[in-house]
């Protein structure tokens, strides 16, 4: 039997998870990838409501986004290959199907009920392809602006190998056979150019990547058990948001206990 811990005055109570309730849970990648990152913060979050600091919107990311998805959205019509298709050698077109721009919706997804935890695991896919066999491959655009050349093996971008992994995992519980290699379309914005003369150009790279999902079913479990706990779990040990909170919170003890 779990104590149900009562939310604080000012606190969010939507998307706060209850042991108590038999009501299925929906679980976002980016909450999963949450917890991987920081246990601590992740039952902060979704058990006690206190969610981390929001991020400034990369609006200049969403935009080549919403392009790109326009561009293969032209070929995926015509059922034939993107020209980055043909240039890579990749025997595939962009894959149609009628719940596309709802698996491509932010807040809705892919979406599957993982019986054991009872949570609805979700995930916004950019883009889907499929080869000649039906085999669905997994495709992820990102964006940035260096000088040096884009890659995905970095240790920061462990969560874009972890969200290709989900949406692979996703994709296979739904019964569709997927190829463990995805792509990621990187798109570079230039440098080098003479002037911005009100335009950004470009240098698109494709990225292959071969994932693994067996992690996946093992940190849904784990997840699930961190949300049961009476207690938050231990920080990270390189948790910014958890050092930050532990040194204001011992500078603002020092500054009282100083004022008396």
């Amino acid at each position: 039997m779990h104590a149900t811990l009562e939310p604080m005055a000012g606190l969010r109570t939507r998307n706060v998870f209850d042991p108590g309730s038999p009501e299925p849970f929906k679980l976002s990648r980016s909450k999963m990838e949450d917890f991987l990152r920081c246990p601590r913060c992740f039952y902060l979050d979704r058990r006690l409501g206190v969610g981390r600091p929001a991020q400034f919107p990369f609006t200049l990311n969403s935009a080549v986004d919403h392009l790109l998805k326009k561009e293969f959205d032209i070929h995926r019509a015509k059922r034939e290959k993107h020209p980055l298709m043909e240039c890579y050698g990749v025997d595939a077109i962009p894959f149609s199907h009628p719940q596309l721009n709802e698996w491509r919706e932010n807040f809705v997804g892919i979406q599957y009920h993982h019986e054991p935890t009872n949570f609805i695991i979700t995930g916004a896919v950019d883009d889907l392809w499929v080869d000649p066999k039906g085999t669905l491959i997994v495709v992820d655009y990102k964006s940035t602006s260096k000088d040096t050349p884009v890659g995905i093996e970095a240790e920061w971008q462990s969560g874009y190998r972890n969200q290709m992994e989900l949406y692979q995992w996703l994709l296979r519980r739904l019964g569709f056979s997927v190829s463990p290699v995805g792509y990621f379309v990187y798109a570079n914005g230039r440098r080098d150019v003479r002037a911005f003369d009100g335009k950004l150009e470009f240098d698109i790279t494709l990225i292959p990547y071969e994932g693994g999902d067996r992690w996946v079913e093992g940190a849904i479990l784990e997840a699930h058990q961190c949300l049961l706990g009476d207690r938050p779990p231990e920080s990270a040990s390189k948790c910014e948001y958890c050092q930050y909170r532990q040194a204001a919170g011992s500078a603002i003890r020092s500054h009282i206990q100083g004022d008396y």
